[in-house]
């Protein structure tokens, strides 16, 4: 699927929640402040928003709690942010080091990366159908290093997984969260969110979180360093 493609799916999603009488619930999964920062911006005219904070590929807890207190205070001072609730999911570290046995010497953007993806979007679709909420997406596909087409395959995957095991259960489908298409970047919604930081003063990371990334980031760091 290319970016315009799903772009246009997510505008035509936006106009069937306009002409709703009230805004839905919308789950809406967190990698960091400054990734949310313009997805919150975005969406907030749309959605009764929540946001999931939950990262089991962040390998230490100090950078877990830095990144969800730098959400918490932008919450609170984004005049278009103060409406938002957040959601603090469990740390759980060894989850994530689980899912990634075997795939450990892989490069970044590989198949590790994906199964990152998964993990995270699964726990989101889990929240979503127990709470209630009407819809759910993740703030990954903003970032210019993440695969949007992977990311929005994996949505509509868990949003058919929860609609057939409530078919098969007779359960109600109608109670199935939706999966929000997106690519965030578009329409330079990238570009939106450093400026967004800058303005905010948003602490911005420089690798993805798992020690994996770390390792890259330090590795190439070296390599300039030694030309």
């Amino acid at each position: 699927m290319s970016g315009n493609f799903l772009y246009q799916k997510f505008e035509k999603q936006l106009d069937e929640v306009d002409a709703l009488t009230s805004k839905p619930k919308l789950l809406l999964h967190a990698c960091c402040c400054p990734c949310s920062s313009h997805c919150i911006e975005l969406l907030e005219k749309h959605f009764d928003i929540t946001v999931f904070f939950y990262n089991p590929n962040i390998d230490e807890r100090d950078e877990y709690e830095k990144r969800l207190e730098e959400l918490l205070r932008f919450s609170k001072e984004a005049e278009f942010a103060k409406n938002i609730k957040i959601v603090r999911g469990e740390y759980e570290p060894q989850v994530f080091h689980e899912m990634a046995r075997g795939m450990e010497n892989l490069p970044e953007r590989s198949e590790r990366c994906y199964k990152c993806y998964e993990l995270r979007l699964r726990r989101t679709a889990e929240y979503a159908a127990e709470n209630g909420f009407d819809y759910f997406t993740t703030t990954l596909s903003i970032s210019p290093y993440k695969n949007a087409d992977w990311i929005n395959e994996i949505g509509m995957k868990l949003e058919d997984e929860m609609r057939g095991t409530a078919s098969d259960s007779d359960s109600s489908a109608d109670n199935i969260p939706i999966f929000l298409f997106s690519d965030f970047k578009k329409k330079n919604g990238y570009k939106r969110s450093i400026e967004l930081s800058a303005e905010y003063n948003l602490y911005r990371q420089d690798y993805c979180g798992c020690v994996y990334s770390k390792m890259e980031k330090e590795r190439k760091v070296k390599e300039k360093t030694e030309m």
